[in-house]
């Protein structure tokens, strides 16, 4: 036998201990506890990543399983015109507003830029967050997300700032930074290099408390030159440290 040969032999020889079969039920439960805090709204990364690693399971039990003798296949019906095609997954996420859709009067070649809420309901892993936000484009009646983000820890309506993301480029086109803040703000202030930049602001309509902010992309290019964001109330006077 040349090493080859040796190589193929080892190869079919079983594991002196076999291995426990995966629990995937923890596997996925452990999965569902990681939370990001931005989330791109396209299925396609998500679905990769998802199928990756269900393949890596299933290869891994297939490793220390013999492999099932061939099984004779019938033969495929044959087609119908009348037959309806799988459903697609390509595109946007749906996402339904919660209350009024926000426009920032941002204009773009995907239309205009609107911030708007939705529903997060997700008891088991996040038991205070009931709502996020999102951005997009609205052209006409059309409305496409884009970006979506909400707060992972804690309750979404605790006294401060939630959900900042943006400055970024997404379907060709700048995503201004934005977020909300819980509490009665009346001026919302950032810094970028050395000079005070004051955001826009937009009243939630489900709960006035909640003010939703964003900058215009000229004045605060991208998240990671904000300095830290003081909120202010209708008398000028500070709200955050």
């Amino acid at each position: 036998m040349n090493d080859l040969d040796d190589f193929r032999a080892a190869l079919r020889q079983p594991p002196s201990e076999p291995f426990a079969e995966p629990d995937l039920t923890r596997i996925m439960a452990d999965g569902t506890r990681i939370r990001r805090r931005r989330r791109v709204l396209t299925t396609t990364g998500g679905l990769a990543a998802a199928v990756v690693v269900v393949l890596v399971v299933v290869f891994a039990v297939q490793l220390r399983q013999p492999s099932p003798a061939p099984v004779a296949q019938p033969p495929a019906p044959p087609s119908s015109t009348s037959s309806v095609p799988p459903p697609t997954t390509d595109g946007p996420l749906p996402a339904k507003p919660l209350g009024e859709v926000v426009g920032t009067g941002i204009s773009t070649a995907a239309g205009e830029v609107v911030i708007f809420a939705r529903a997060v309901d997700e008891p088991q892993i996040l038991p205070d967050i009931h709502f996020g936000l999102v951005a997009g484009f609205r052209s006409g009646e059309n409305l496409e997300p884009v970006l979506a983000t909400n707060e992972f820890r804690g309750s979404d309506r605790s006294f401060g700032f939630h959900a900042t993301d943006g400055g970024e480029v997404l379907r060709d086109q700048v995503i201004p930074v934005f977020g909300y803040f819980a509490g009665q703000a009346a001026k919302i202030t950032t810094t970028v290099h050395g000079k005070t930049v004051q955001a826009n602001l937009a009243t939630w309509t489900e709960d006035p408390s909640v003010v939703i902010f964003w900058f215009n992309t000229t004045d605060v290019p991208d998240s990671g030159s904000l300095t830290p964001l003081i909120a202010y109330d209708k008398s000028g006077n500070r709200l955050t440290k």
